[in-house]
């Protein structure tokens, strides 16, 4: 990465397809995948929070998705991974500077969300 004077935020490179550059399809392919909103927006709304803790907040993940999804946002440098005790191990979660930064973007999901969507009856019913 390029450097940068101390006043711009951590920059983290995409590569995007296409003769130009898109960040609108980098965003997307950063916190598009199925869990990855989820989790930060369980972290925006609880701060820190242990593997079990989190696991609880996101309804319906199993324990290997969770990791693997913790795994990736650590790894674009959207959350933070503390281990606060060795015995018993313990490891608590945090969003980065970074992570904390999409808090417009994912309330604005959950805002799009409670204004156009609503549960539906049944899954047959539902839009896949």
């Amino acid at each position: 990465m390029s450097e940068q004077s101390s006043e711009q935020p951590n920059r983290l490179e995409l590569w995007c397809a296409g003769e130009e550059w898109c960040p609108i399809t980098a965003t997307a392919r950063l916190v598009g995948k199925k869990w990855h909103p989820v989790i930060v927006h369980r972290l925006l709304k609880n701060g820190p929070l242990g593997f079990n803790a989190l696991k609880e907040e996101v309804d319906g993940i199993s324990s290997k998705v969770l990791s693997d999804s913790l795994d990736d946002l650590e790894e674009k440098q959207l959350v933070n991974r503390e281990i606060v005790s060795e015995k018993p191990v313990r490891v608590e979660y945090s969003l980065t500077e970074t992570g904390e930064s999409l808090r417009p973007v994912i309330f604005a999901m959950r805002d799009w969300g409670n204004e156009y969507l609503e549960p539906a009856e049944d899954r047959d019913s539902a839009i896949a």
